[in-house]
């Protein structure tokens, strides 16, 4: 415990650019939780829960939905302590590649929250 907090300190005082990058993950993860969690709709009996290539469209209840809020904390508290981890054991440039790639994996579930509101 004593390695993690002192890499979260060297982190704030000397790797900003790794902390402005985390911050942006973590800001980015609430705002898809928060927008998940809007678009929910419990109201709806059917809603478009996935896109196939080949199948199109597919039905299913709200309740699966639910994964995308779920998936917005791992993306934006889980992912963070990771590249604390990848940070000790590889160094700053690993955890920001890390955290870039997270940060991707948002925007491409912004991009399919927003696709599959539009056809629900």
């Amino acid at each position: 415990m004593k390695t993690f907090k002192e890499d979260i300190i060297k982190i704030f005082r000397d790797e900003r650019g790794l902390f402005m990058i985390m911050i942006l993950n973590f800001i980015l993860a609430i705002a898809l939780m928060v927008f998940a969690i809007v678009n929910l709709n419990p109201n709806s009996a059917v809603v478009k829960i996935g896109y196939g290539d080949i199948g199109g469209y597919r039905d299913g209840v709200w309740f699966d939905m639910v994964a995308f809020p779920l998936l917005a904390l791992v993306l934006g508290v889980f992912h963070n302590l990771l590249a604390i981890r990848i940070f000790h054991k590889r160094g700053s440039g690993m955890a920001k590649l890390f955290l870039l790639i997270t940060t991707l994996l948002i925007f491409g579930t912004f991009l399919v929250l927003i696709r599959l509101h539009g056809e629900g």
